[in-house]
């Protein structure tokens, strides 16, 4: 008998220990009549232990380095046991030598839609479709690994981002929109199909660029500021290539703030090159880029 408990303990010290997200779910049912609140109160903490203590990736982290991250559910209609709203997902991750948590993705998915009965388990496997709750919640969690993981080292994510894309091709036989070209040109297809695509390496190589940048802040600020210009630069000369790419609105909607705040005080740089690019790349960032001081 005491060998089985040391061997249980062991096991749930283990499974403990393979988390590799600190993800917050929330479920906002104020748009919904009547809601039963029970029903979404049971959702919240199924999705929210599903995310946290799903071993994604097979990596031991200690609880400082797992991601953090958010996923913010808004439910606008229901019928019986089926729900459609919107998931905005947002990630970020600190910068070396810092308290500093920089926003790496914020990406709201306007194509949400599931059924779901309370108790219902939340199992996901890579190759089988189980349900499009689970294949959402599963797809944005390796989205987050990949993009993070994208931040540290040039290509990093390739193995999470193609198990992002694996599960939306199992997901398109659920018959949920969202998964299908399609379904529109900015969607679940489109994020994950450019992301892998060599055609946008240029655009994954700038985010590398970008965050080694942020991480030179804390010992040569000027230096760290010229490396984010160069990256921005690099997404203006991508930009001449394929405008208004979804993926380029994707990286300023996590970044536009913080592209604002760096280059509006510290040791100043030549920008005008620089918010010439941003104008011309994020145009409806306009009112941001004149912040930026000359």
């Amino acid at each position: 008998m005491k060998r089985i408990v040391i061997f249980f303990v062991f096991l749930s010290f283990g499974f403990s220990q393979a988390q590799q997200l600190n993800c917050i779910v929330t479920i906002n049912t104020e748009r919904l009549p009547n809601p039963n609140q029970q029903v979404f109160k049971t959702l919240q903490t199924s999705l929210s232990e599903f995310v946290n203590k799903t071993d994604w990736t097979g990596a031991v982290l200690k609880p400082n380095e797992r991601i953090n991250c958010s996923m913010y559910i808004t439910l606008s209609s229901n019928s019986s046991d089926q729900f459609s709203g919107t998931i905005q997902v947002q990630s970020s991750r600190l910068v070396f030598n810092s308290t500093y948590s920089s926003p790496v993705l914020n990406y709201n998915d306007k194509d949400l839609s599931f059924r779901y009965i309370e108790y219902e388990p939340l199992l996901f496997n890579p190759t089988t479709y189980e349900s499009n709750l689970v294949s959402i919640v599963s797809f944005y969690s390796y989205l987050i690994l990949g993009m993070d993981a994208d931040t540290f080292q040039m290509g990093a994510g390739n193995q999470y981002l193609e198990t992002a894309q694996n599960i939306a091709n199992v997901a398109q036989q659920g018959g949920f929109k969202g998964w299908s070209q399609a379904d529109g040109i900015q969607n679940r297809y489109y994020l994950i199909t450019d992301m892998i695509s060599p055609m946008y390496s240029d655009l994954r190589q700038a985010t590398f660029l970008y965050h080694s940048g942020l991480d030179k802040m804390s010992d040569d600020l000027k230096g760290a500021k010229e490396r984010i210009k160069s990256s921005i630069l690099l997404i203006g000369k991508f930009n001449t290539v394929k405008p208004n790419a979804f993926l380029t609105r994707v990286f300023f909607d996590a970044k536009s703030d913080e592209i604002t705040s760096i280059f509006s005080g510290g040791p100043s740089i030549t920008v005008t090159d620089l918010t010439d690019t941003l104008n011309k790349v994020s145009p409806l960032n306009s009112t941001k880029w004149a912040q930026i001081k000359f």
